[in-house]
């Protein structure tokens, strides 16, 4: 097994140092992703790099699939709209203190403008 050293500065790296690029952007073709756990252990080299080579996908898109993604990006266009309008911004605030603490009650305003969305934004809007 490989051992990393860190020049000085650098304690760890964690995260896609390296993706693929969409449509031959990029020159790089596979992902080169490193993790860095961290644990108490008895070993002090927890870093760990892996490659991971560009796939492609074999199967068509689904019909429910593309549903999905058609029902994500209109709740994404509705959560970025409802977080900007300053005309709903007050009540949110209080209605999302309200469900705070109840059982099934979003904890982030964030999570609860995804909560209004998807009661907004369901499956039957999209076809009617």
């Amino acid at each position: 097994m490989a051992k990393v050293e860190w020049s000085t500065g650098i304690d760890s790296v964690s995260g896609a140092l390296s993706k693929p690029g969409k449509n031959g952007q990029h020159s790089c073709t596979k992902m080169l992703l490193a993790t860095h756990r961290v644990a108490e252990t008895t070993n002090n080299h927890c870093n760990r790099i892996y490659l991971r080579k560009q796939t492609k996908r074999s199967t068509p898109v689904r019909e429910n699939e593309a549903i999905a993604r058609e029902l994500f990006t209109q709740r994404r266009a509705w959560v970025q709209s409802r977080a900007a309008s300053l005309q709903h911004l007050a009540q949110d605030q209080e209605d999302f203190l309200a469900q705070k603490d109840l059982a099934g009650g979003a904890k982030t305003m964030k999570a609860y403008y995804w909560k209004l969305a998807k009661a907004q934004v369901t499956r039957e809007s999209l076809n009617g």
